[in-house]
């Protein structure tokens, strides 16, 4: 249990960790590769120690050199045979993205994770797969983990997906897709949820000299044959993560900025800046470094369908503006590490904010919350996210606070030293 003291703080600067998903991304291209590549401040968190063990099992040799800084000599698409089940935690992006992977080997693996993993759903990848002759199976017939992958197809072709649950399932066909004798053609059956994170997949993709391709909002196309190539990169911060302290910037009323970040890059979370302007606060975009201020907040009406991972820390700041915030669009956010829908609208009543609640969509109606434990349901977001009106109301509890560090191990770290 961690007790959040409130406290005034100044206009600042901080720096945040690589960004998670793009860590994923780069130690799997990496381990396509024939060759070696080093991969400089790489997250190093509990979801990507996961995906980088699981990458070991399949025959990556990847050895830390120094902090954040990791060399990867990849299995050049050709995964080994492992005779023991990977196991992913849970961590959602691990078992999507390496599902593909998998599905390149000649062998079969078993992918499972914790409890809260074995319910999330992988059913519409499994039948992508299955679509493209590859043996992919959930082991208890509802499409969760435990899944059993086995490839000894790598024709490719037409395959279609649906993705209204996670974008996931279409990167991990975009990155396999590249090494399968056809590529894949890839049609989905109706929305794309998350997009930016394809665009990010596919840049990433292209670093590593392999080409992907959107022809339109549900066309996607990856020619095959491709290699990747290896080299040397660098991840650039986490922009979900850099979301709590533009939030602590908007409650506060203190300009705070998040360093080594540019105004162009992918990673869809950089759309948080944009909602914050309209709740009223003040943007600084400088070389570099993107700052958040704010002063009187109003509600917004928000479409948050792409920018997923900031909804905790918005829907905080929501209850310290003035109004009905409504965010929409958002019903796969009951499929992550827990319900977060379900979890905002608790956590937040118990802080004597009104919350109205729906299948895709929450409203909150800002007021003067109060002080309260706040129960985390073991997700890393939920915790970060409230910890920020710690700083403006006294009472205020993180249970389970070591959560974070899923996705941010220095969080508190850097928290208290603002």
């Amino acid at each position: 249990m961690k007790q959040i003291v409130p406290k005034k703080i100044q206009d600042q600067a901080v720096i945040i960790p690589g960004s998670k998903s793009i860590s994923h991304r780069m130690m799997i291209c990496a381990s396509l590769c024939d060759g070696t590549s080093n991969i400089r401040n790489l997250l190093k968190s509990d979801d990507i120690l996961l995906t980088i063990d699981a990458l070991k099992h399949m025959g990556a040799k990847i050895e830390g050199i120094d902090t954040n800084h990791y060399r990867v000599s990849g299995f050049g698409g050709n995964p080994q045979a492992c005779n023991k089940n990977i196991y992913l935690g849970n961590s959602g992006t691990s078992i999507r993205l390496l599902a593909g992977i998998a599905a390149l080997g000649n062998t079969e693996y078993t992918l499972t994770g914790d409890k809260r993993l074995c319910e999330r759903p992988m059913v519409e990848l499994l039948d992508a797969l299955t679509e493209l002759k590859i043996f992919a199976t959930s082991e208890n017939q509802k499409g969760t983990p435990p899944v059993h992958i086995k490839g000894n197809n790598r024709e490719g072709g037409q395959v279609k997906i649906d993705c209204s649950k996670s974008s996931q399932y279409l990167s991990s066909l975009l990155m396999m897709g590249a090494l399968l004798k056809n590529g894949l053609d890839i049609i989905l059956e109706g929305p794309l949820v998350s997009s930016p994170y394809i665009d990010l997949t596919i840049d990433i993709m292209n670093k590593f000299n392999v080409e992907a391709y959107k022809i339109d909002n549900t066309h996607y196309k990856v020619s095959g044959q491709q290699s990747y190539i290896p080299g040397n990169f660098f991840v650039e911060p986490d922009l979900s993560n850099a979301g709590y302290f533009w939030a602590i910037g908007a409650i506060t009323g203190n300009m705070i900025f998040v360093k080594n970040i540019s105004k162009n890059s992918l990673q869809g979370d950089l759309k948080q800046i944009r909602i914050l302007e309209q709740m009223g606060c003040t943007l600084k975009i400088e070389d570099h470094r993107i700052g958040v201020c704010g002063s009187t907040l109003k509600a917004v009406d928000v479409d948050m369908s792409d920018t997923p991972d900031a909804v905790p820390a918005i829907a905080v700041v929501a209850g310290f503006a003035q109004g009905k915030t409504r965010i929409c669009n958002i019903k796969h956010l009951r499929e992550k590490e827990c319900d977060r829908i379900d979890a905002l609208s608790s956590q937040l009543m118990k802080m004597g904010i009104k919350v109205k609640q729906g299948d895709d969509y929450i409203e909150i109606t800002g007021g003067s919350p109060k002080g309260a434990r706040i129960e985390t349901f073991n997700d890393h977001r939920i915790a970060m996210a409230f910890s920020i009106a710690g700083l403006k109301i006294s009472g205020m509890e993180i249970e389970n606070e070591a959560c974070v560090e899923k996705s941010f191990p220095n969080y508190w770290d850097i928290f208290e030293n603002l």
